[in-house]
């Protein structure tokens, strides 16, 4: 049974951006800030110093939503 929030495709798009900032981050203030911003309510990021970062949790829903890694998927669906 699928039981995490839904995501909009431009916080799907979003979540994927931030994964591939890595280290660096992504500013506030983009045209994607109230992705970033919804993300970060949902603990899919956190924003430090006017930049916001994946969590752990992000990175979890980023490889089962978006990567759709079959190890992610079975690990949440045991």
């Amino acid at each position: 049974m699928w039981n995490e929030p839904y995501l909009e495709t431009c916080c799907r798009a979003a979540l994927h951006r931030l994964a591939l900032s890595g280290a660096h981050g992504r500013p506030d203030g983009l045209k994607d800030g109230p992705c970033l911003a919804r993300l970060a309510s949902m603990g899919l990021a956190q924003l430090t110093l006017s930049r916001y970062f994946i969590s752990g949790q992000g990175q979890a829903r980023h490889a089962s939503e978006i990567l759709r890694c079959p190890q992610t998927i079975k690990n949440i669906n045991a």
